[in-house]
């Protein structure tokens, strides 16, 4: 009986704290993470209380877990690439609203000029407008001051005010104070020596237009573009989300200015990820070779040095590869100089830095295949190489028809893996090259070493507009290709998926 209450209990407090975080979301308007909760919850408890489920409540946190952090993150890039979203374009409708409806300016037609005096109950100002005179009640004018009501003066209060340079030293708290009249006027400090009114920059009209109060201009949301406009075709910041269609997706295929980037960037993509896994595996196999053979001594030695590179983190020893590499002072160039009279530009040149990233990537690598190679070249039968020595064959013959084919079906898949993997290295570019050098032309941040991650990541937070909905769509189309490459090798490697 206590076991069923508790399992009971339990289950409803982690219900009801389900509940709580969905009712937040919702409350802050993320309907969509909103939804998201409300349907594992469900899914939860369905699974939980349905004794005809009882086998899949134990792989349910797992399919939970897949959707949660890979199917939904997947469909929301996706539904952001439709979308217009970006630095200007973050808010729904209702918050622009309410952000230009909150804006207000200082009316030049009603200023009253000031003076600050210094009384026993703290300070007083002194406004005037022609024959109007008001004052203020004692101020602190340490920052805690409420709003504060004006009184019509028939005199000044009594003493000196105060000079320009006191005045200067208090203004952080003028500029903080807000005054107000009998008529319900706001005034606030437009300068050292007057106070202005403050009025609401836009008024909203019933057909959800807003008129300038200060310019007398009329703008209308345009829901396709997510502006306010006027007829002149001027438009207010911030706009809204609003649903674009292909718009993303066209530009990368139509706009020259995109889709000459896109592609250069698309060709170097795919040739970085083919090369690294061709010359991480030739060297990685190399040096498994060499350390079957068995006439090396200290074989223990040399394998745990050639795998060190392996177990340094990646992000040290770019770092350290960045320094080598450097043009001026770097130990590469240094030594290149004093043997051949060569300074190679690797940082400006874009075919060097290609060079300089395949080398080092190579350099980061081949542990992995080594370490590959030398499991799958122990579960070959020495005999073969026995009878191929036999026949007169050596030790390229015996690579190409007893090794490769032997090795190169098992190896196929972490192949393939190496090739995704490589495809979206966004480490190696972002802490070597940055992408540089630029592509001159593009209207995007881009550049002849960037791979679509990295131009991609560029895009969305480096940008000036930073165009989440655009580096969705490349996003979208990066998974795509990635995933038909690599079905296309599992295909063409005879694998079963």
């Amino acid at each position: 009986m206590i076991r069923h209450v508790l399992k009971w209990g339990a289950l409803a407090t982690v219900v009801a704290m389900a509940l709580y975080l969905i009712f937040a979301l919702y409350a802050q308007q993320e309907f969509v993470f909103a939804m998201l909760f409300l349907v594992l919850t469900s899914a939860a408890v369905l699974v939980f209380v349905n004794r005809r489920l009882y086998a899949h409540r134990y792989i349910f946190p797992a399919v939970a877990g897949m959707g949660l952090f890979v199917i939904f993150p997947l469909m929301y890039t996706v539904g952001i690439g439709f979308t217009n979203y970006s630095a200007t374009n973050l808010l729904s409708f209702e918050r622009v609203q309410e952000n230009l409806l909150a804006r207000s300016y200082q009316s030049d037609s009603i200023r009253y000029e000031y003076q600050l005096f210094e009384t026993d109950g703290g300070y007083v100002l002194y406004l005037q407008d022609g024959d109007e005179s008001l004052m203020s009640s004692p101020l602190t004018l340490d920052g805690s001051d409420a709003p504060t009501m004006l009184a019509p003066a028939s005199a000044k209060p009594t003493g000196e005010a105060l000079t320009i340079r006191d005045i200067i030293q208090l203004r952080s708290a003028l500029s903080d104070l807000t005054l107000m009249t009998e008529g319900n006027r706001d005034l606030s400090l437009a300068s050292l020596r007057s106070f202005a009114a403050i009025q609401p920059q836009f008024t909203l009209h019933g057909n959800d237009s807003l008129t300038n109060n200060q310019t007398g201009v009329t703008f209308f949301p345009d829901h396709d573009t997510g502006f306010y406009r006027n007829a002149d075709g001027e438009r207010l910041a911030p706009g809204w989300t609003v649903n674009i269609g292909w718009d993303n997706y066209l530009k990368v295929v139509l706009d020259p200015s995109i889709r000459g980037p896109f592609f250069e960037i698309f060709v170097w993509t795919l040739s970085f990820a083919v090369a690294t896994v061709i010359f991480t595996l030739a060297l990685g196999l190399l040096l498994a070779n060499l350390l079957q053979w068995d006439q090396i001594r200290g074989k223990g030695f040399y394998r745990t040095m050639l795998i060190l590179p392996y177990a340094v983190p990646a992000f040290i020893s770019i770092l350290v590869f960045k320094g080598l590499f450097n043009q001026n002072f770097g130990e590469i160039n240094l030594i290149l100089e004093g043997l051949f009279g060569l300074r190679p530009d690797w940082f400006s040149d874009p075919a060097l830095a290609r060079t300089m990233i395949l080398i080092v990537n190579t350099w980061l690598g081949y542990p992995y295949m080594m370490l590959l190679c030398m499991g799958l070249l122990q579960s070959i039968p020495r005999d073969l190489y026995e009878a191929s020595a036999m026949d007169g064959a050596g030790p390229v013959n015996n690579l190409f028809n007893i090794t490769l084919p032997l090795i190169i079906k098992p190896l196929m898949p972490l192949l393939i893996a190496s090739f995704a993997f490589n495809f979206n290295n966004f480490v190696l570019i972002a802490l070597l090259t940055g992408g540089a050098p630029d592509i001159i032309g593009a209207s995007t941040p881009a550049g002849t070493t960037d791979l679509l991650v990295s131009y991609t990541y560029r895009i969305a937070f480096q940008d000036s507009g930073q165009n989440f909905g655009l580096a969705a769509a490349i996003a979208t189309a990066i998974f795509v290709v990635v995933g038909a490459l690599s079905l296309i090798n599992l295909k063409l490697s005879k694998i079963k998926v």
